[in-house]
């Protein structure tokens, strides 16, 4: 199939146009944005792998890797996860196929931080890379298929898809840089990003370079980590991960209760609505994490902390009677 040139829907255009010029301060949030991206990725087809196991094709070390290439100004972002085909990578990067499209273009206002949240908020977070480079070029094959697919924009309208025979299943994103973003290049620089932004993911995060390969990452579930171990900066990173969100908790609940059942429970309550918190299509959403959806499902727009606490007080001295009977 010969190389295909299409147009980003109106949507996404001015979204392109917000981050291309957005002030932003905190431009390496885009690397967060594609390693939670990969991350995603590798847990979906873990999970499809479940009833299908044919999908893994043998390879189950999940993993997302870092490749800087200093000589071809380029930062690859990989993972070897569920992949894309031709028809999700239209969909998915040159469309907001959405329930709630017309209410989050609505809100887009030209004030950088609030409308990053926004991006972030709404799933779309992989437009963030635009922020550095002057070029995106995704190369994805999907577990399950043979065709890969390679798709390339400069944001600034159209992107191209074309057939890619030899593409890896999962996909990469290779970000090719603008002037003045080298810092990306650094390995350094990268593990600060990844120690501040995403130590917390449970995959291994792998920066390759100079012929060699480190896991620059914890590696390990948030969750299941003592509380005084975890610093509130880490609790807030998790958030900004399962949430895919901007704005900081407004509550974090961490319990772990021991006895008959034994339970560990992380609860965030979001700081700021989600944009589309009365769209009468909002019921039909699915949760973007199985485990934690930080901005739950409510009919009510307001919680009464005071009461919330007093409820999660009575569990927990309920968990500790349980035990004291337990002996």
């Amino acid at each position: 199939m010969t190389q295909e040139t299409r147009s980003f829907q109106a949507e996404v255009s001015r979204l392109l146009e917000i981050v291309a010029h957005s002030l932003y301060s905190e431009k390496e949030i885009f690397l967060r944005e594609l390693i939670s991206n990969a991350s995603d990725a590798c847990d979906r087809l873990r999970y499809a792998a479940l009833t299908e196991p044919a999908l893994a094709e043998g390879d189950t070390e999940y993993r997302v890797t870092l490749i800087p290439d200093k000589a071809a100004r380029t930062l690859t972002i990989g993972d070897n996860g569920i992949g894309m085909n031709r028809e999700e990578l239209i969909d998915n990067l040159g469309t907001i196929a959405r329930s709630g499209t017309a209410a989050f273009v609505s809100q887009l206002s030209g004030d950088a931080r609030r409308d990053m949240s926004l991006i972030g908020q709404f799933g779309v977070g992989f437009y963030s890379a635009f922020m550095v480079a002057e070029q995106v070029e995704v190369l994805s094959r999907k577990a399950g298929e043979s065709q890969g697919w390679r798709w390339m924009s400069d944001g600034k309208g159209e992107f191209t898809v074309e057939a890619l025979p030899d593409a890896a299943r999962g996909a990469k994103i290779i970000v090719r840089l603008r002037e003045g973003e080298d810092e990306y290049l650094d390995p350094a620089r990268l593990r600060q990003i990844v120690k501040t932004y995403s130590d917390h993911i449970g995959l291994p995060i792998i920066l390759k370079d100079g012929g060699k390969e480190e896991t620059i990452n914890t590696a390990s579930a948030l969750w299941t980590r003592p509380r005084s171990e975890i610093t509130a900066d880490q609790y807030k990173e998790f958030y900004h991960h399962v949430g895919h969100s901007f704005d900081d908790p407004w509550l974090t609940l961490h319990n772990k209760a021991e006895g008959v059942l034994e339970y560990t429970s992380l609860l965030f309550v979001p700081s700021t609505k989600p944009f589309d918190l009365f769209d009468p299509e909002r019921t039909q959403h699915q949760p973007r994490d199985a485990a934690i959806q930080p901005h739950g499902r409510t009919n009510s727009p307001a919680i009464d902390k005071a009461n919330f606490e007093r409820a999660c007080e009575k569990s927990r001295r309920g968990s500790r009677r349980i035990r004291q009977i337990l002996g």
